[in-house]
């Protein structure tokens, strides 16, 4: 039997797309969607080689963001909405990183579930 040829993998071409920064005390992680919500590409500041304590630092999101937004240029984007979760300190950079890109945010969104009530607290201690 011949040898098939395998295709080559084609970039899509979009125009908006939304990204999804989840950011807690030890890692930041960007997921970028179609407006569909089709994943396009995801990283993380571990995917980048950042080990230990320094996963969770801006300059590490910040790192991510800027791969992350090269990628999305050369796919074609040129605007993107971004909804933040968690508390790390890692959200602020990845925005930093798609502004001076040259993304156009068009939306931030705060997205960090807040309990309304929360679970139910332990009984009183008795002494």
């Amino acid at each position: 039997m011949a040898y098939k040829k395998s295709k080559k993998k084609q970039l899509k071409h979009i125009d908006v797309a939304v990204a999804y920064i989840s950011s807690s005390f030890n890692n930041t992680m960007v997921t970028v969607t179609t407006p569909d919500g089709n994943v396009i590409m995801r990283g993380s500041a571990g995917q980048m080689g950042f080990k230990g304590a320094r996963k969770g630092t801006p300059y590490a999101a910040m790192q991510v963001g800027t791969r992350v937004a090269k990628e999305l240029t050369g796919m074609g984007v040129r605007a993107i909405e971004v909804n933040m979760q968690g508390p790390g300190s890692g959200r602020d950079g990845v925005v930093r990183a798609f502004q001076s890109s040259g993304l156009n945010v068009m939306l931030l969104r705060d997205i960090t579930p807040i309990p309304h009530n929360g679970c139910r607290s332990p009984k009183k201690r008795r002494v």
